[in-house]
């Protein structure tokens, strides 16, 4: 027996096989995320910090070796791509988890990262708790005279750049260990032309619950240590996370005039 269907029913039919096809082809078309398992599993030892922190720890991936991936991070430029994820009270031992739900920097998530080898490199950025005056408390970096730079700031874990190969459509599992600490920065010593002067805000110290420290770098005329009773002229610039001497003072220039 031949069965004959309406037109209504033929209709019905086409409209069925097109929400079928689009059900499986939709994760396609809409850019979701396929099934693979993409992790970085970052954790630091006692030896590099021995309490918990909070802060932020970071991904780092490049195409290049040199320099660091956390160096070639943060630019305006055609910086690699970092994925960042919040942390609190990470223990030494535990991991922190950056996935394929992290999201990135310029790229958006692991899963755009192109299958190839890479150069990865993860940071901890730490944060200080503040117990401000205004009743509020706050976990933030705390500047160490670098200027917020996250990537160079010290007391900050890092670690070992690690040559792996990533593929988003196999997945994968890299594990990384924050084994070195960010040094101090190295305060430029005084000379005869330029004077460094840190002072602590009582302000500043007493609204953050935190000491604070007001910096100035102090260039001074020829001949100023001679005539201490000459009075100058003064000239304010307000700068911003700079240690150099303002107009790009250089002594070798002083030492021919």
């Amino acid at each position: 027996m031949i069965r004959q269907h309406s037109r209504s029913q033929h209709g019905s039919l086409i409209c069925a096989l097109l929400v079928a096809c689009f059900a499986v082809a939709a994760p396609l078309l809409c850019g979701a995320e396929p099934n693979a398992d993409l992790r970085f599993e970052i954790s630091f030892p006692a030896s590099a910090h021995a309490g918990a922190v909070t802060g932020r720890v970071f991904v780092m991936i490049s195409r290049e070796k040199e320099p660091d991936p956390r160096d070639q991070a943060g630019g305006w430029g055609d910086a690699p791509p970092m994925f960042g994820e919040d942390i609190s009270g990470l223990k030494p031992g535990e991991a922190a988890v950056i996935d394929g739900s992290t999201l990135g920097y310029p790229t958006d998530s692991l899963h755009s990262v192109p299958a190839g080898d890479y150069y990865v490199q993860a940071l901890l950025n730490v944060y200080t708790e503040f117990h401000r005056s205004d009743g509020h408390t706050i976990w933030a970096h705390m500047d160490q005279w670098e200027g917020q730079q996250f990537n160079r700031s010290p007391g900050n874990l890092y670690s070992e750049v690690q040559q792996v190969h990533l593929d988003p459509a196999a997945g994968y599992d890299v594990k990384l260990s924050l084994t070195r600490v960010i040094p101090p920065i190295q305060e430029p010593a005084d000379t005869q032309w330029v004077k460094h002067v840190k002072i602590e805000s009582k302000l500043l110290t007493a609204f953050w619950g935190h000491p604070m420290y007001i910096g100035a770098i102090v260039l001074l005329p020829k001949g100023y240590d001679a005539h201490p009773d000459v009075r100058y002229p003064v000239i304010y610039e307000q700068g911003h996370f700079s240690l150099s001497p303002p107009f790009r003072f250089s002594p070798k220039g002083a030492a021919k005039v």
